[in-house]
């Protein structure tokens, strides 16, 4: 019997990693920017596609950027992160 309790162990951690769809991954590291402190990702746009994640938008600090990406590579099922982010300037002015 120990070998049933083993044998149902592994499978659980590894089809919890492969189930996660990209919504779910999107929405974990949407979380995992709201624990993380000092990052302002109101303007954060994140995009997954089969476990790699996009991050676009802007942030108002460039050291933001670096908290960002590193949130996401934090969650579980995120295979790389393309960080695309821009630190947005106070003199926004295009027109």
């Amino acid at each position: 019997m120990p070998n049933d309790a083993s044998a149902q162990n592994q499978p659980v951690t590894t089809s919890s990693s492969r189930a996660r769809t990209d919504s779910q991954l999107v929405r974990d590291v949407r979380r995992a920017f709201t624990r993380t402190t000092g990052l302002n990702s109101a303007s954060i746009h994140v995009q997954a596609r089969h476990g790699v994640v996009t991050l676009t938008g802007s942030v108002p600090q460039r050291s933001q950027i670096q908290r960002a990406g590193n949130a996401a590579r934090s969650v579980r099922g995120v295979r790389s992160v393309t960080n695309r982010l821009t630190v947005r300037t106070r003199h926004s002015s295009g027109q």
